[in-house]
């Protein structure tokens, strides 16, 4: 770590690719107190530097050919790691042995055993590790689940429904990793079903659920890649929750959780709508007196709530992430546990979900 003008550590970010979601990481660690972007990583020196060059990045950024190079760095305290999943538990683990504290992209891995390599090499060499479901970070969130937690308003949590999907195009089939097996394998449950588990698991305090049964009629690819599916989750205690997730429909991104006394409603949960703004309905009312029907009683009115932040959920999750690499590096503190768990319960839902598909849409029990 390097010292600001104040006296401050500044957590030195290394970048693993050149993705295009590398542009809006970079961008958040230039914003984040105490981050700063050290070095880049491609494949080829020209394009690392034309990266830097393209999003006009410090000239004091160093560019390597390789992505040992940004490993080898001693002056990276942390890397980003963007690059296709089936790539994850090779540079994750290599960075994790070099003792660079891991923020990884989303999905964390191809399976749970590919992530538990992960973990258990970050754990060896005490690096903190995270993944980039940047929704989780924004201020709205946490108002959401005080909602939740309210017994009286909201009542118990019933029910879960999680749609996220969107159509690319057709060039996206052709060319994006996401289409590719030996890259991204997951395909969509990888990419989208991964927020809409997550969502889930997010809405139930991570309680993992006790089996899961994925939607008849999935759609591969011809290389066998999940352009589109869904899945039901179940609880011991009645509760349930479905996603459905897509590369063939239009955009969507809503969320609805139903209790016994309110309901709480948004279309925007993986990325507000407004930066700086986030949005969400909250229905409550008593027991409906079906003898007595009005105007609306079928509809109640919706209470919106709006969260205020000045900070964009990418800069707040970098924020997050620093904050606890400076308290390993400098109060000689261990790695934040939790994190890594939220990262393994969801690939063990996402796991479940892909093996009742590959089983002719058998149901899957989890034992956790």
């Amino acid at each position: 770590m390097s010292t600001d003008e104040s006296g401050q550590t500044t957590v030195r970010f290394g970048i693993l690719g050149c993705a295009h979601i590398s542009i809006k990481l970079c961008k958040a660690i230039s914003r984040a107190p105490n981050a700063t972007v050290e070095a880049i990583g491609s494949r080829s020196l020209e394009k690392a530097t034309k990266f830097v060059s393209d999003n006009g990045l410090p000239s004091t950024v160093r560019v390597y050919g390789s992505y040992e190079g940004v490993l080898d760095e001693a002056d990276v305290d942390a890397v980003y790691i963007p690059l296709p999943t089936g790539l994850h538990v090779k540079w994750a683990v290599m960075a994790a042995e070099k003792r660079k504290h891991v923020l990884l992209e989303k999905p964390v891995a191809m399976n749970a055993s590919e992530l538990d390599r992960i973990l258990e090499a970050c754990e060896a060499n005490g690096v903190q590790f995270m993944d980039c479901t940047m929704w989780m970070h924004h201020p709205r969130t946490a108002k959401m689940k005080e909602v939740l937690s309210d017994h009286h308003r909201f009542g118990q949590l019933k029910s879960i429904h999680a749609c996220m999907t969107y159509n690319p195009g057709p060039d996206f089939f052709k060319n994006s990793i996401r289409t590719k097996p030996d890259l991204d394998g997951l395909g969509v449950l990888g990419d989208t079903g991964w927020y809409c588990i997550r969502a889930i698991l997010w809405a139930v305090d991570y309680e993992l659920p006790k089996s899961v049964l994925a939607f008849p009629g999935a759609i591969h690819n011809d290389a066998g890649v999940i352009l589109s599916c869904g899945s039901s989750l179940h609880w011991q205690d009645g509760r349930t929750a479905t996603f459905h997730c897509s590369f063939l429909s239009h955009l969507t991104f809503d969320l609805t959780a139903l209790g016994t006394n309110g309901s709480l409603r948004l279309h925007d949960f993986v990325v507000p709508f407004e930066d700086n703004l986030g949005y969400s309905t909250f229905s409550e009312g008593s027991a409906l007196d079906f003898g007595k029907l009005e105007p609306g009683w079928w509809c109640p009115k919706t209470n919106q709530h709006v969260v205020e932040t000045e900070i964009p959920q990418e800069v707040l999750m970098v924020k997050e992430f620093t904050a606890l690499v400076q308290k390993v590096k400098h109060c000689d503190e261990k790695p934040e546990k939790s994190w890594p768990i939220l990262s393994r319960k969801t690939q063990i839902v996402l796991d479940a979900v892909k093996e009742s598909i590959d089983k002719g849409y058998q149901p899957v029990e989890i034992l956790g």
